[in-house]
């Protein structure tokens, strides 16, 4: 009994020092070597993938022809299981020798832009233009640059991978694709995430912003500009609820944040309108200091309401509805959280420059929330103008990005 216990306890300790290996360790691994050498290889096919697949339309709620063409991707790559959820993620495993720690890494498939957004990607040397290219084309090519370069390699896990294409990280998109992933498709499997999402490689996002999302909608009579003159106007009283609005106090302790993003309705410049909306986004990464926030929303579009129905007291009334359209939840990572460290521990080996954390609103933010270590990673090279038309990327040193989820990958998973 004793031989045994000792046996037993020379194979924990063997066990215990094969997880505790440095990220300068695992670089001077032949295997790990090899497929650094394959990132840097092949990285121009993979910033040519990147455009490819940017110009693939993915509109908000439209990402199926993209999704598709990741499916087969995945597929081509040899992930198992390759399949397409129900909400419309795209989802490969890579099975470790063991199935858990499992590990997900995603990139999200949709941007901001409508349809109809000329997506053509223009190139001057190593920079690239076009709607998305980095936000998340980048995210994507990297993604699928990291699978290349473990195959070439032979790399062997321990813990298990699933790689993730998802929807609706975007703009009303909600983060919809990984809200499923965590209450549905992957419920109770996942113990650590990785979100590819910009472009920096000297941190990581570990602190998500949530935010609260509406869209208020005022109706009224309407009627013909002259010969109705007086009667109560929605459109005044969005303007009166968008000035106060533009005066809400809002927490400085903690960075919060409020905007009024989109507005329409009415039918001609001649007619009284009947129907108003504007889109309000109100963003913290307290909840306190959102709720706060909040409240002060609710009042101006009471107030805007009620003074415009006072001023037209006998020329008609007006109502307004605010609708929820987004929920992001907050949530945060511990600094000292191992996923954190190996983030870290990768940067100072790959001599990338000093390590930093910071706050924004991805995918990571629901894991963060449900309390499972996630951290948001850039996927290399230099982005410009995210979110505009005019986005571009520098894919100079862009495998930089590569090699940081290599490494990050496998301290995670030794």
């Amino acid at each position: 009994m004793k031989r045994i216990a000792l046996a037993i306890l020379a194979v924990s300790t063997s066990f215990a020092a094969a997880q505790n290996k440095t990220a300068e360790q695992i670089l001077a691994e032949p295997t790990t070597k090899a497929a650094m050498q394959a990132i840097v290889a092949n990285e121009p096919h993979f910033i040519d993938e990147e455009a490819r697949i940017t110009e693939i339309p993915a509109p908000p709620f439209h990402e199926t022809e993209r999704g598709l063409e990741l499916k087969r991707l995945f597929i081509a790559a040899g992930l198992q299981n390759v399949r397409i959820d129900d909400t419309g993620n795209v989802l490969g495993d890579r099975p470790g020798t063991q199935p858990h720690p499992h590990l997900v890494i995603a990139a999200h498939l949709d941007t901001v832009f409508p349809e109809g957004t000329d997506v053509h990607v223009k190139r001057n040397g190593p920079i690239l233009t076009a709607p998305g290219i980095g936000d998340d084309g980048r995210g994507l090519a990297s993604m699928l640059a990291l699978i290349d370069a473990m195959n070439r390699a032979k790399i062997v896990t321990q813990g298990s991978v699933t790689f993730v294409a998802d929807v609706g990280e975007e703009g009303l998109g909600d983060s919809r694709g990984t809200k499923a992933l965590f209450e549905k498709t992957l419920k109770g499997q996942i113990d650590e995430f990785i979100s590819i999402d910009g472009d920096r490689v000297n941190g990581v996002v570990n602190v998500g912003v949530g935010s609260y999302r509406y869209r208020v909608t005022y109706t009224g009579p309407g009627g013909h500009s002259y010969g109705a003159f007086g009667q109560a106007n929605p459109i005044h009283a969005m303007g009166r609820t968008i000035e106060k609005i533009s005066n809400i106090d809002a927490p400085t302790k903690i960075k919060t944040t409020y905007n009024v993003g989109r507005v329409g309705g009415g039918t001609s410049v001649n007619s009284i309108p009947f129907e108003c909306w504007f889109e309000f986004d109100e963003r913290s990464a307290d909840i306190a200091s959102l709720d706060q926030v909040d409240k002060q929303f609710k009042a101006a579009v009471q107030a805007g309401l009620d003074e415009e129905n006072a001023f037209r007291h006998d020329k008609g009334k007006i109502s307004v509805k605010i609708e929820s359209v987004g929920i992001r939840p907050a949530g945060s990572t511990p600094p000292d959280a191992p996923i954190i460290q190996a983030a870290k521990a990768s940067v100072e080996a790959l001599h990338l420059g000093t390590f930093e954390t910071s706050a924004s609103s991805t995918d990571s933010n629901v894991p963060m929330h449900l309390g499972i270590p996630a951290i948001t990673m850039g996927g290399g090279g230099k982005g410009n103008g995210a979110h505009l038309p005019t986005e571009s990327i520098d894919t100079t040193d862009s495998y930089k990005g590569v090699q940081n989820l290599l490494l990050t990958t496998l301290i995670l998973l030794q």
